[in-house]
């Protein structure tokens, strides 16, 4: 009989030394009165992993699991105002180092397989940003719009892992286009982004130093065609035309007057015509289209880390908070898509926070009922046909 609950096992797989190291460089348990980093960690991946809505459900909810805090590593359940207060005064880099450090030390690459991309043996990363409202009265720090608050995750996503290697927390009003310069893409590495990224300047960077790009071009874009290739093939697999272009204004001066690369393709769902931009001038048209259509990986990222951890409601409302609440969730995300990438069951990923959820503190062979929970073993009947029981 298994005599830990769930919620440990899970907790079992941030490695220790890693973490005690993290709160050593950040001396993040000075005058910590027995609620220690750990402590705050545990509490708020509690609150992500039970749907939580406030400190008062967190405080609760673990104080409920009396005989089980010691598997959790702790020694008591923080009260509310101490969740409040820890939430405002440690350092959110602690919690950020930590998820950078599971991603290198936890996360393997080699379990999730490219489908689409298969064929191109490059890097391949997705950029963009995503906006999360808030009350401007209570987050005063999170400056929108003249009358809106709103933080803004600028995120650069690995596509082989789909999980971010770059982050960075802002107020609303901080332009995507102003944090593009804020990673280093590795050299040949592939960089996809939406129209709200088009700075030809940047974009020239990114070409000066080996890497490639698609995009979408903007509708007022000016440019000249130096050749365009149509043909029927190409337009029964979707091609209208291939063009190489050459911008013109201050645009082909920001982009140091070199040759760019502009593919039609026609959505046969919609009827609807794109125009993706590329500074790589030899791959097939369709493959240009298939690299952008990847983009929407990283809205899917984001609509679980919204949906299924607390990134919409906040349980503090000062900027550290907000920061402590949205990494702990990344941390989360990561624990979770490593459990859905190493059992054989192939869960969905929705499914598999529900199962957590309802059954957090029950003690199971989490691992193997993750496992062969579905997997039913099959028997023949009394008519030799074989059945499921």
């Amino acid at each position: 009989m298994i005599n830990i609950n769930v919620f440990s096992q899970i907790l079992s797989l941030i490695d220790r030394d890693i973490f005690k190291n993290l709160v050593s460089s950040y001396n993040s348990d000075k005058h910590q009165k027995g609620l220690t980093s750990w402590t705050h960690l545990v509490s708020m991946l509690f609150c992500h992993l039970s749907s939580s809505d406030s400190v008062r459900d967190i405080s609760n909810g673990l104080r409920s699991t009396t005989g089980n805090m010691s598997h959790m590593g702790i020694s008591r359940a923080p009260s509310k105002s101490s969740i409040s207060y820890m939430n405002e005064h440690r350092d959110f880099n602690l919690f950020r180092d930590l998820y950078f450090a599971l991603l290198s030390s936890l996360w393997n690459k080699d379990v999730n397989h490219r489908k689409e991309l298969r064929s191109l043996k490059r890097e391949v990363y997705l950029m963009d940003a995503s906006v999360i409202p808030l009350c401007l009265s209570m987050f005063d720090w999170a400056t929108f719009r003249s009358n809106k608050g709103a933080a803004k995750l600028h995120t650069v996503l690995d596509y082989d892992g789909c999980l971010p290697v770059f982050m960075e927390i802002t107020d609303g009003k901080v332009h995507e286009s102003k944090k593009a310069n804020s990673f280093a893409f590795p050299k040949g590495s592939v960089v996809v982004v939406d129209r709200g990224y088009v700075d030809f300047q940047w974009m020239n960077v990114l070409d000066s130093k080996g890497c490639y790009f698609v995009t979408r071009s903007k509708s007022n874009m000016r440019y000249s065609v130096n050749k365009s290739y149509q043909s029927e093939a190409m337009r029964e697999s979707g091609i209208i035309k291939d063009q190489i272009i050459t911008l013109e204004g201050t645009a082909s001066k920001r982009y140091g007057n070199k040759k760019l690369r502009l593919v039609h393709v026609l959505d046969s769902t919609t009827g609807n015509e794109y125009e993706f931009l590329t500074n790589n001038l030899q791959w097939k048209p369709a493959m240009v289209s298939m690299i952008y259509k990847q983009r929407w990986q990283i809205e899917i990222f984001f609509k679980h880390l919204k949906q299924r951890l607390k990134v919409t409601s906040f349980i503090g409302t000062s900027e550290n908070a907000v920061q402590i609440q949205i990494w702990t969730a990344l941390i989360g995300i990561l624990l979770l898509k490593y459990i859905q990438n190493k059992v054989i069951y192939k869960w969905n990923l929705s499914n598999l926070v529900s199962f957590i959820r309802m059954n957090i503190f029950v003690k199971i062979d989490f691992w193997k009922w993750a496992n062969d929970q579905f997997i039913k073993d099959k028997i023949p009947d009394k008519n030799g046909q074989l059945g499921v029981f």
